[in-house]
């Protein structure tokens, strides 16, 4: 009889040993698949929770079905157009079919990893510098879409998104980028300025024909602009007046008497001095004639 209660009670205790070793504990975040025998139980999956399995027969196997965050390590490349580039990236994917995560792939990580780098370094072949500069969206989608190709129909991972952090340039390639992109700001700056004296030209050309329309708006305008100058502290004016002004004020005041010019008088021109043979002395005698004695003849210049 005590060895019958023995015989129960070691049963008993490797039933509650065989039911502690079978409970396992599913997170919420995870995917459980259960192998019997070292066969995958198809219809098996066990969600999150409290779940029970055979001892020595069953082994469950957990899957992360969160979204995983994997840097790429920088790739050199060439692009297309011959510019030697350094290349890194981050890939977000997460596994949506959990039993060919783990039977189709050893290490479904790795795997995504080596799929990223290779695919990155084609994408970065294909490509010219300025597209993975300006246009990394495109460079993004396709990125994405030829990893994606390889892991989420064999390995049933999902590829959510591919980001290009970083686009490394040789130093000789940033100072030329540099160069041009300076080059590109004083053509700009000039094709605005131009553009801007353009319309300024017109605007002068369209102000200056209604002036001509009527000449007190000139004179208006000239009396501004003196105004205008003469306002300014320090500053000397010296500016001849025109004689359109004086029509123009001249025209203003039509109702005034003017005043009278005086008539310009004939100027009598003096006599003309004649000159006679009588008043003029002889040329002979002048030559023959002596200085008196005792006077020496001196130079005009030396008296």
């Amino acid at each position: 009889m005590s060895a019958l209660i023995l015989l129960l009670g070691v049963l008993i205790f490797l039933l509650l040993i065989g039911a502690a070793t079978g409970v396992r504990i599913v997170q919420q975040f995870e995917l459980g698949i259960v192998f019997r025998f070292g066969r995958l139980l198809t219809e098996s999956v066990r969600g999150p929770g409290l779940t029970l399995i055979i001892p020595i027969a069953d082994r469950l196997q957990k899957v992360n079905m969160q979204t995983v965050a994997m840097g790429v390590p920088s790739q050199d490349g060439i692009t297309q157009d011959n510019v030697t580039v350094q290349v890194n990236a981050v890939v977000y994917f997460r596994v949506i079919d959990p039993s060919k995560a783990i039977v189709n792939v050893q290490n479904y990580v790795y795997a995504v990893s080596q799929v990223a780098q290779t695919s990155l370094r084609s994408v970065i072949g294909k490509a010219e510098m300025q597209e993975l500069l300006s246009e990394r969206d495109k460079i993004n989608t396709a990125l994405r879409a030829i990893i994606e190709e390889m892991t989420e129909g064999p390995w049933g991972v999902r590829i959510e998104r591919v980001e290009i952090k970083d686009v490394s340039l040789p130093e000789g390639m940033k100072r030329s980028m540099a160069r041009q992109a300076e080059a590109e700001r004083e053509r700009r700056a000039r094709i605005i300025t131009a553009d801007g004296e353009y319309q300024a030209s017109k605007r002068l050309a369209a102000a200056a024909h209604e002036l001509s329309k009527d000449p007190a708006s000139l004179q208006l305008r000239l009396l501004q602009t003196v105004t205008d100058v003469a306002a300014e502290k320090n500053s000397t004016l010296i500016m001849p007046l025109p004689v359109e002004l004086l029509r123009f004020f001249d025209k203003m005041t039509p109702g005034e008497e003017r005043a009278a010019e005086p008539v310009a008088q004939p100027v009598e021109e003096p006599p003309a001095l004649e000159a006679t043979m009588q008043d003029l002395p002889d040329v002979a005698e002048l030559a023959g004639a002596e200085p008196p004695q005792g006077e020496a003849v001196r130079p005009k210049g030396l008296e």
